[in-house]
């Protein structure tokens, strides 16, 4: 029992770990969702769509907290002086 709670603990933490790309992802598949069922688009459409959102949606929350992780050791080293 503790590996189960153990296992599912780690799922929440790995999808909730950052709350923006979850929901920024959320977005994209609501959004290529909606493109191919209420446009009737080609699903290969939606499908590319789908592709580019998720790619810069881990590329923004990539260099968010590249900046972030950047702003904060620059703060300790002004601290440290």
């Amino acid at each position: 029992m503790t590996i189960l709670k153990d296992v599912l603990a780690e799922l929440v933490s790995m999808f909730l770990g950052d709350a923006n790309l979850s929901a920024s992802i959320l977005v994209v598949v609501a959004a290529a969702a909606g493109l191919i069922d209420l446009t009737g688009l080609h699903p290969l459409v939606g499908g590319s769509v789908l592709l580019v959102g998720c790619l810069a949606a881990v590329a923004i929350a990539v260099l968010a907290t590249a900046k972030r992780h950047r702003a904060e050791r620059q703060a300790a080293r002004t601290a440290v002086l």
